[in-house]
């Protein structure tokens, strides 16, 4: 029997993240792992009268190719990649495979040879979202994988999962739209602030978002979702910020990172664990130094760590701050191959003060109007 909240998820992706429409060009991107999610959304986006593609990947076939693979093998892009990028009108990623941690004995320089390669194709993706042409969404299949990573059982995983999305309740599409009008109050109270300063245990960080715009990430493009976010102005970032929660980036977990910025680019970075990685990826390309997003996480229903950036960059009362590319539509100007979420948490100790004002502390904005789900 199938499980009525995975066809809740795949209705609320289709019918709300996505929006599809009849003649709509969908693409879905997986493992083969995630075949019941698969195959729910691809039925309701057909019902919505869509045209569906998939690309399903085998288990082991990106650490295979990753291992043997040549420096010109890794940075081949295909002809079909490149025409879909231009032709598809919406693209659903599904997270969730056999082993998250495939990737972990892979060279960083290989990883950021690929990495480099495929560039120019997320740029173009980007691109074509911020002209309307092309709608993306990036969601979970609950696995034993990711179950394990985050100490759960399967059982307790899916429960997770499927109420992080509103997909326990029985209308999931209307509690997206609440969340999304109670984020609407601090995008527009955050778009008024020029400075921010971060004080925590072992963080005292300085940046500037005058000009920068905040977006509501309301459950479309991630989901599920739960944050704003905006870019810091490019040169602006002073001071030390240390993160609590360990950094898993292409299947490595790096713990203990402290990063040190002066005039907005990583002077000294430091780790209990992974540190040569670390410096190997913001060594990726001149963007990888600086930080290309800052964000709060605003989902009062994810609360717990899970070594998945999809649910842990939103945990509410939180922060999180973007090693590299940062989001055009925030008016960012940083470009790299890298975009690495590194999360603050700030629930138990931690301050923010906007232009000199204190405005969060705890985790919690300190205007009752605009919590809502915040905490």
């Amino acid at each position: 029997m199938s499980d009525p909240r995975l066809e809740r998820m795949a209705r609320t992706i289709v019918g709300y993240s996505l929006a599809l429409k009849p003649g709509d060009l969908l693409r879905i991107e997986a493992a083969a792992l995630a075949q019941p999610l698969i195959l729910a959304a691809a039925a309701e986006a057909i019902r919505a009268g869509a045209h569906v593609i998939t690309r399903i990947s085998l288990d082991g076939i990106g650490e295979t190719f990753l291992r043997h693979a040549s420096d010109e093998q890794l940075a081949y892009v295909a002809e079909s990649e490149k025409v879909e990028t231009e032709t598809v009108t919406a693209r659903l990623a599904i997270g969730g495979g056999w082993n998250n941690r495939s990737l972990s004995g892979i060279s960083p320089d290989r990883l950021a040879l690929q990495r480099k390669a495929r560039a120019a194709l997320a740029e173009r993706m980007m691109q074509r979202r911020l002209k309307g042409e092309l709608r993306w969404c990036i969601t979970q299949y609950p696995t034993n994988a990711s179950a394990q990573d985050a100490e759960m059982s399967l059982v307790e995983y899916e429960d997770f999962v499927f109420s992080a999305c509103f997909a326990d309740r029985p209308d999931p599409i209307a509690e997206w739209r609440n969340l999304s009008a109670m984020q609407a109050g601090l995008v527009e109270r955050l778009g008024r602030v020029r400075r921010l300063r971060i004080e925590a245990r072992d963080t005292e960080l300085e940046l500037s978002v005058e000009g920068r715009r905040w977006v509501n990430s309301d459950g479309k493009a991630n989901f599920p979702s739960g944050e704003v976010f905006s870019a810091p102005v490019e040169n602006s970032v002073n001071g030390r910020i240390r993160f609590e929660f360990p950094a898993v980036y292409s299947g490595r977990m790096v713990t203990g990172i402290t990063l040190e910025f002066r005039d907005g680019r990583v002077s000294s970075a430091r780790a209990e664990s992974g540190e040569d990685f670390l410096k190997a990826m913001i060594a990726t390309d001149a963007g990888a130094a600086a930080l290309g997003e800052v964000a709060f996480g605003t989902n009062a229903g994810i609360q717990r760590f899970t070594r998945n950036i999809l649910f842990d960059e939103k945990i509410g009362g939180t922060m999180h701050f973007a090693l590299g590319n940062a989001y055009p539509e925030c008016g960012g100007a940083n470009k790299s191959a890298i975009h690495w979420d590194l999360i603050k948490d700030l629930r138990t100790e931690g301050r923010v003060f906007a232009d000199g004002e204190l405005i969060y502390e705890h985790g919690r904005f300190k205007d009752e109007r605009s919590r809502g789900r915040v905490a």
